[in-house]
């Protein structure tokens, strides 16, 4: 099978602050690297605004139709590729993050709502509104980042946030959250099993990591996500499988030692039980 390429922002022309942040235009971008539009990773963040053309964007296995206003935020390690128009026009940002949080100190890019995991949409539909208010940071970001004036890494990485700020306003609004203190143990949840996924499978590892009971922490799952804990660690744990079937060269016994199974047997089982065909039923309609 054959293995699916891992982009860094070095792999991008015009790349700048020590291969930490690239910003183009969508229609610019594609004269140079129209190796994106085929399936792929990366290791860095990607926000992306469509203003013109049409297409689709298929991310983790889920596809969605692109349109004027569509708005894309993905985070490291998402598999993704692209079916474009010839007309297809936008913005386009990548940006590590290190640059971010090194810069801000005091907040974490992966603090904003939109990059929680289990609530995570990765399309938002702006309104013309939104678009042309959104495409005017973009288009000072484009000119200040070809520009050589003083403090050009402050104002780039500013204009980021206002622009993220800007989308978390959207957001939240579309959401309508309710009972903020669940939605702050959702998140801290959220941290603790994309670093433990592999290795953790119990939902009381957890729950105690958390100093809460596992009852309550099913309260919350079940509250905001109408899933339990158990139901969350399976679904990452099946997301990452089906990127490792399709990205690298794996057997289905090494894909099961990576995500920790004692058994591949048990993860065959687990595979099917979830997404009710084989793991070469799923390849065999990815790829046809």
């Amino acid at each position: 099978m054959k293995q699916y390429p891992v982009y860094e922002i070095e792999n991008f022309e015009q790349n700048i602050f020590y291969n930490n942040w690239y910003v183009n235009s969508f229609k610019e971008h594609l004269k140079k690297h129209h190796f994106i539009e085929k399936l792929h990773r990366h290791n860095f963040y990607l926000l992306v605004l469509f203003t013109n053309g049409k297409g689709t964007h298929t991310i983790d296995f889920d596809t969605f139709e692109i349109t004027k206003g569509s708005l894309f935020l993905m985070q490291p390690g998402q598999i993704h590729s692209w079916q474009l128009s010839s007309d297809i026009e936008g913005f386009i940002v990548f940006y590590s993050k290190e640059i971010f949080n090194l810069h801000f100190e005091s907040k974490k890019i992966e603090q904003y709502p939109f990059f929680q995991s289990f609530k995570n949409n990765p399309e938002i539909l702006l309104s013309e509104k939104n678009i042309v208010q959104l495409s005017s940071y973009f288009n000072i970001m484009i000119e200040e980042s070809s520009a050589n004036l003083g403090y050009k890494k402050d104002k780039l990485l500013n204009l980021l946030d206002v622009i993220l700020i800007d989308i978390s306003r959207i957001y939240s609004s579309e959401m309508n959250q309710e009972k903020p203190i669940y939605n702050y143990k959702l998140k801290q949840f959220d941290l603790l099993l994309e670093a433990y996924f592999k290795t953790e499978k119990s939902p009381s590892f957890y729950a105690d990591k958390m100093a809460i009971t596992l009852k309550h922490l099913n309260r919350i799952t079940k509250t905001i996500l109408n899933k339990t804990v158990t139901e969350l660690i399976t679904q990452r744990v099946i997301l990452e499988s089906k990127r490792l079937l399709v990205e690298r060269n794996l057997s289905l016994i090494q894909i099961a030692d990576e995500l920790g199974f004692s058994s591949a047997n048990y993860f065959v089982k687990l595979f099917k039980k979830q997404e009710g065909m084989t793991s070469k039923e799923f390849l065999k309609q990815i790829f046809n």
